[in-house]
């Protein structure tokens, strides 16, 4: 996304509660204007590439949720805000089979369930309740992409509802590069109902980040997933 676009989104503000708000007022704006309730959608800051220190300011500002997608950044800092509050982390990110299972003893939710082969990954975890999880489908016909093709879609979902140690929320994707946005998130929500027929209960739609929450909310959005537009420029890397 062009750093112009995350700094509109932003609406200029140079600090971390500048843009946290700003964002916190166009998800309700768009809310307002898709005729829906915004308690109806969770807000979970991506805050990968930032330290321990950026989520302690966002937990002052009052969040409490939170999306990594690699590991094992995403588990050190899990651990190292262990004790500043109850927190809830959500795995975001593609997960190699080999590590869905130490992915799985710090987050709380999984959104990028994407094969057979990592649902048996996952069926042998030790946890006082399911885990939480999202189907990720492919938008888009590449197949190297992250997801689920929508034609594999039923007997994955099947899969997942044979697993005790998961509990299917709904599904989640990436909108397209370059692409309108919208068409991918409407296909998202009519695969939706397809898949309540299977499992009612999972009706989460984990779609939109920074350049395109405002169409995922317009189409059902249930978990939106935005970095850059609230912690702002990805810190220097050596």
């Amino acid at each position: 996304m062009p750093e112009h676009a995350v700094e509109a989104l932003g609406q200029g503000h140079s600090t971390l509660a500048g843009r946290l708000s700003a964002i916190q007022a166009a998800i309700g704006e768009s809310c307002s204007a898709a005729g829906r309730d915004v308690s109806e959608v969770t807000l979970i800051p991506v805050t990968k590439f930032h330290g321990p220190e950026l989520v302690a300011e966002l937990i002052d500002l009052g969040l409490r949720r939170f999306a990594e997608s690699r590991h094992p950044e995403a588990r050190d800092k899990a651990e190292a805000l262990a004790g500043r509050a109850e927190l809830e982390w959500h795995f975001v990110g593609q997960i190699q089979t080999k590590k869905a299972r130490q992915i799985a003893q710090y987050a709380d939710a999984v959104h990028s369930i994407d094969r057979a082969g990592l649902v048996d990954a996952l069926s042998t975890i030790e946890r006082e309740q399911p885990l939480p999880v999202f189907v990720q489908v492919n938008m888009t016909p590449d197949v190297a992409r992250g997801g689920v093709q929508p034609e594999e879609l039923d007997a994955l979902v099947e899969h997942v509802l044979r697993t005790p140690t998961l509990e299917l929320q709904g599904l989640m994707c990436v909108a397209p590069l370059g692409e309108e946005p919208r068409a991918s998130f409407g296909e998202l929500r009519v695969l939706s109902q397809r898949i309540q027929a299977l499992a009612p209960a999972a009706t989460g739609l984990s779609m939109g980040m920074s350049n395109d929450f405002r169409e995922a909310i317009e189409n059902g959005a249930t978990h939106l997933r935005i970095g850059a537009a609230i912690t702002g420029k990805r810190p220097d890397r050596t």
